[in-house]
């Protein structure tokens, strides 16, 4: 279905969704407004769109566009679950990232600022390409699997439906992350951490 920007429920008002709010209204949607369980969500404590309800009442999206801005994967799988079948799900891209023409996105994924998508990937449903991440040819990023801000992914990298490849994460071409997977950031010491 191609889509035309109009009216977005973002569903998440936590970080992650006024992440996704920012990148959308930058690439020219109107937000409806936001579900999420907290009456004091973050997306509601700027000057924005209204809550319309929690994040289960799902009928309140009405016949408007929807995407999913959550970082909790368990979250999301439930609200997907809740909303298959759903038509008008968005597909969110920020207007700094780059997608490359011959890569194919899914309704509801969400690619961030200075995050590139190279020839040939894949994304499916409701999957995050956060800030900077780097997904290069021929990559498949499965339902809902969420890649980090500045993580970098090899050329034909399979990332598995609903895993997490955190924050500054290199992985090697051709390597395969299973479902539900956890791929660590790499560590940092402080700058306050006792030396040896």
């Amino acid at each position: 279905m191609a889509q035309t920007r109009g009216s977005l429920v973002i569903l998440g008002g936590g970080g992650h969704g006024v992440v996704v709010g920012e990148g959308a209204r930058l690439a020219g949607w109107g937000l409806a407004g936001y579900l999420d369980d907290h009456e004091q969500a973050t997306l509601g404590t700027q000057p924005g769109p209204p809550r319309l309800g929690d994040l289960r009442e799902i009928e309140r999206i009405g016949d408007r566009w929807w995407i999913l801005a959550l970082g909790d994967a368990g979250l999301r799988k439930e609200l997907a679950a809740l909303c298959a079948g759903r038509s008008f799900g968005a597909t969110i891209i920020h207007p700094e990232a780059f997608v490359s023409p011959s890569a194919e996105l899914a309704p509801g994924v969400f690619v961030g600022p200075g995050a590139i998508v190279h020839a040939h990937a894949r994304v499916a449903e409701h999957a995050i390409i956060n800030s900077g991440a780097i997904i290069e040819h021929h990559a498949r990023i499965d339902t809902g699997a969420h890649i980090a801000p500045g993580t970098v992914l090899g050329g034909n990298v399979i990332v598995g439906p609903w895993a997490l490849v955190g924050l500054g994460a290199r992985v090697i071409p051709g390597a395969t992350i299973g479902q539900g997977s956890v791929v660590g950031a790499p560590a940092r010491p402080s700058a306050s951490a006792p030396s040896d």
